[in-house]
C-alpha cells in the first residue's frame, strides 16, 4: 500500500508544488519537477529508493568512475602495495607536521594580536590618564606638555 500523499504524477497539486518551489527558490523547484518525472523509477517507496541509489552507486563503481580509495584495494604485486603504504605513511607525516606549523603559526599570531592590543590600550589608558592643559590658561613656566 502506497501511502504518499503526493504522487510522482502530473497532477494539479504537484504542478502547485512545483511552481510554488520555483518561485520560492529554483532548486526546490527543480527537486519536485524531477521527482514528477523519475519519482516513479524509485517506486516511491523509501526501500525502494534506497534499492535504486544502491544500484546507481554499484554501476558508477562498476565503470571506474569516481574517486579511487587507495589503502583499500590491493593490486596484487606485494612490492607495490608496501611501496605505496610507505608513501602514503610519508604523507600522513608530512601532512601531520604541516598542520603542527600551521597551529602553531596561528597560535604566534594570536599572541602578536594580543601583544599589539595590550600595547594600544596601555598606550590609551596612559593618554587618558596624562594631565591636560587648557589652551585659555597661562602656565606660570610657559612650557606645555604634549602628548
Amino acid at each position: 500500500m502506497n501511502s504518499a500523499i503526493i504522487k510522482p504524477a502530473w497532477s494539479p497539486l504537484t504542478i502547485a508544488l512545483m511552481v510554488l518551489g520555483f518561485i520560492i527558490f529554483w532548486p526546490l523547484g527543480m527537486a519536485v519537477l524531477a521527482y514528477i518525472l523519475w519519482g516513479e523509477y524509485m517506486g516511491g517507496s523509501r526501500e525502494k529508493a534506497d534499492a535504486w541509489v544502491t544500484r546507481q552507486k554499484a554501476h558508477f563503481k562498476s565503470r571506474n568512475c569516481g574517486p579511487r580509495h587507495y589503502g583499500a584495494a590491493s593490486t596484487g604485486n606485494a612490492a607495490f602495495d608496501e611501496y605505496r603504504e610507505e608513501q602514503l605513511k610519508r604523507l600522513d607525516e608530512e601532512r601531520r607536521k604541516l598542520e603542527e606549523d600551521r597551529a602553531a603559526f596561528e597560535e604566534h599570531l594570536a599572541n602578536l594580536r594580543k601583544a599589539r592590543d595590550r600595547e594600544e590600550f596601555d598606550r590609551f589608558m596612559r593618554d587618558r590618564n596624562a594631565p591636560r592643559h587648557d589652551d585659555n590658561r597661562n602656565d606660570d613656566s610657559g612650557e606645555r606638555q604634549g602628548y
